[in-house]
This record gives structure tokens, C-alpha cells and sequence, in this order.
């Protein structure tokens, strides 16, 4: 489908409206992509704003580990909702076109909450090597305040790289076409509209990948490499199981956002195709953070227990 782009003119002719491609072409097939993401969003919506309400109001899970964990649900509902709403619009109409001023709206927010998570699983990868590794240090290091900080420093590092990065992309001009080859505003198909030579922003998309992506993960693996060998050498085989357990939650979340992350953005540009990027997009943008809340937080007692307290207050109060 050939759609027709919106021109303004200064020194030079410059798109300021793109237009998504299709996501599906056959109606069948897109109703039923359209319920699947609607029902993934709206659980992962719900979820995990049950589960940030559920610790900010039981005082009994006040404590480091939660907090980030908090942190986390706020993260992915932002996350989710800077993409997932366009893209369900696109899938049962023929809305499907964006200014670039809304485009470079979304993709501010897409990479300020992604790599603010990246650094906050970070966060909390150190946490849980304090918690383990040194415990008798733990409520000094990982005090209140340390984690208020912690969790600062991943939101701030967070909106300065997407601020500078978003305004980076969008000082290119965009000649045409513009249809992006896309559901959402990411920064590979946006740069592939660009006129001239992208080398330099490519390379700063390639260096903000490795420093964003690369150095967490690092950072998270050598932490667990020092509580693996802390938990195996673990007297009481009860504590090696709920350390392992809690640790094989965090990993496998790591693993699957850092994973499908290192795929999108650290491959070389000729291996990427659209239809590839797509289906890592879907997967690190819905699923992921659906599959997060279960296996983060719904696997955790404590969690589990203190959203059934808050779900039963509220529906005490709302008979009362």
C-alpha cells in the first residue's frame, strides 16, 4: 500500500507524517493478533499495577528487593503503554499514520523506560549479591536511602541517553518514504527513512547498545557468578533453595530482556529484516513483560500473599 507524505518546507523537503505498515493483511488473522496482544497487554496492565499497589501498601515488603521490584511493575507498565495501544489501533483500522513530533514522543518514552529497566535489573542483581554474599553488611549498604538512590540514577541515566538520543535521530531529515516498516517508532526503521549518511547515528545507536545493554548484563552476571559460588557453599540446604530460586527468577527475566534486546539492537545492520525485528519487538515489548509478572513476582509467596490482602481490603471497602 502506497501512502502519500506530508511535506513542510524550510531549506529542505522534510516528512512530518509517517505511516506504519500493516502488521497483518488477512482480517481473520488480525483479529485474532489484535485479541492475543489485548488480552497479553491488559494482563501485564493490571498485573503489574496490582503488584506495585500490593507493595507500597503492606508494609511487611518495605524492604530493598521490593522496592525495585516496584520499580520494575511502574517501568513495564510505562513501557507497554508507550507502544502496545498504537499498535492495537493499527491492527483494526486503517489509522495507522503518526506525526513526528508523536513519533519522537514514542520513541522517547520506548527508550527512556527500556534502558532505565536494563539498569535497574542491574540494581537489583547488586542487591541480591549484598543480600547473599554479605548479609551481615546488608541493611548498611543497602539501606533506604542507597536505594532511592540506585533507583534515581536508573531513571535519570535513563531520560538523559533517550533525550539525547531521540533528539539526535530527529535532527536527520526525512525525505521520504515515509512508511515505517514497523508497529512503533524504533530507532532502526526510523534511521533507515533518514536522508544522507546515518553512519554517525547508527555508530551512537551501536555505543548506547553496548554501554545500556552490554555492561548491565555483564555487571548482573558477574554478580550472580558470586552468589552462585556463595549459594553452593550454603550450609542449610532450605537457604540454597530459596536463594536459587529467587536468583533463577531474576536471571531468566534478565535473560529474556537482555536477550531479545542484544538481538534488535547489537546485530549487524545487514542481518536485519523486518520481519525478524518485528516478532523480537512483539516479544520483548509484550510477552516479555507479561512472562516477567509471573515469573518475578507471581512465583513469590510474599507477593502473591500481599496482593491477595490488597485485592481483599478493596473489596472489603467497596461493601462497606
Amino acid at each position: 500500500m502506497n501512502l502519500s507524505c506530508s511535506l513542510w518546507q524550510d531549506n529542505s523537503m522534510s516528512v512530518k507524517q509517517f505511516a506504519f505498515t500493516k502488521f497483518c493483511y488477512i482480517t481473520e488473522q488480525c483479529f485474532f493478533s489484535f485479541t492475543l496482544i489485548l488480552f497479553m497487554f491488559l494482563a501485564s496492565l493490571t498485573g503489574n499495577a496490582l503488584i506495585a499497589l500490593a507493595i507500597w501498601t503492606n508494609p511487611v515488603l518495605h524492604t530493598p528487593m521490593y522496592f525495585f521490584l516496584a520499580n520494575l511493575s511502574l517501568l513495564e507498565i510505562g513501557y507497554t503503554c508507550s507502544v502496545i495501544p498504537k499498535m492495537l489501533q493499527s491492527l483494526v483500522s486503517e489509522a495507522r499514520g503518526i506525526s513526528r513530533e508523536a513519533c519522537a514522543t514514542q520513541m522517547f518514552f520506548f527508550s527512556f523506560l527500556g534502558i532505565s529497566e536494563c539498569c535497574l535489573l542491574a540494581a537489583m542483581a547488586y542487591d541480591r549479591y549484598i543480600a547473599i554474599c554479605s548479609p551481615l553488611h546488608y541493611a548498611a549498604r543497602m539501606s533506604r536511602g542507597v536505594c532511592a538512590q540506585l533507583a534515581m540514577i536508573s531513571w535519570g541515566v535513563g531520560c538523559m541517553v533517550s533525550l539525547g538520543q531521540t533528539n539526535y535521530i530527529f535532527s536527520l531529515d526525512f525525505c521520504g518514504p515515509c512508511e515505517i516498516d514497523h508497529f512503533f517508532c524504533d530507532l532502526p526503521p526510523i534511521l533507515a527513512l533518514a536522508c544522507g549518511d546515518t553512519s554517525h547515528n547508527e555508530a551512537a545507536v551501536f555505543v548506547v547498545a553496548i554501554l545500556c545493554i552490554s555492561s548491565p548484563f555483564l555487571l548482573i552476571i558477574a554478580s550472580y557468578g558470586r552468589v552462585l559460588a556463595a549459594v553452593l557453599i550454603m550450609p542449610s540446604p532450605e537457604g540454597r533453595r530459596k536463594a536459587l530460586s529467587t536468583c533463577s527468577s531474576h536471571l531468566l527475566v534478565v535473560t529474556l530482556f537482555y536477550g531479545s534486546g542484544s538481538v534488535t539492537y547489537l546485530r549487524p545492520k545487514a542481518s536485519h529484516s523486518p520481519g525478524v525485528d518485528k516478532l523480537l519487538a512483539l516479544f520483548y515489548t509484550v510477552v516479555t513483560s507479561m512472562l516477567n509478572l509471573i515469573i518475578y513476582s507471581l512465583r513469590n509467596k510474599e507477593v502473591k500473599a500481599a496482593l491477595w490482602r490488597t485485592l481483599w481490603e478493596k473489596k472489603v471497602l467497596s461493601h462497606g
